[in-house]
């Protein structure tokens, strides 16, 4: 039972990665179109991205008028996610040695 719930987290947090990826990729493709993050949608996807993606703005600067910041965030992003099935092996490991599995 133990086992079914980690495995449920586990895709539970996969997909939820995918899921802001491409609200990431909808919200750069935003920028392309005037007075698209004036629209609701665009309101909405500014209030769920801007706080992740102003991170990276910090510390990525501009290249002339081009911001490289939403790819640095999508990159850290995908990271996060390879990292997530090594972490969830440890923990199925140890859960194992210590016999709750």
């Amino acid at each position: 039972m133990l086992l079914q719930f980690i495995s449920y987290l586990y895709s539970f947090l996969i997909n939820l990665i995918d899921i802001y990826r491409l609200l990431l990729v909808v919200y750069f493709l935003m920028s392309w179109l005037p007075g698209a993050y004036q629209s609701g949608v665009g309101r909405l996807l500014t209030r769920i991205c801007e706080p992740y993606v102003g991170f990276f703005r910090r510390f990525v600067p501009p290249i002339g008028m081009i911001s490289l910041a939403g790819l640095v965030a999508l990159f850290a992003l995908s990271f996060i996610k390879m990292g997530i099935a090594p972490v969830f092996d440890i923990l199925v490991n140890l859960l194992s040695q210590l016999g709750l599995l």
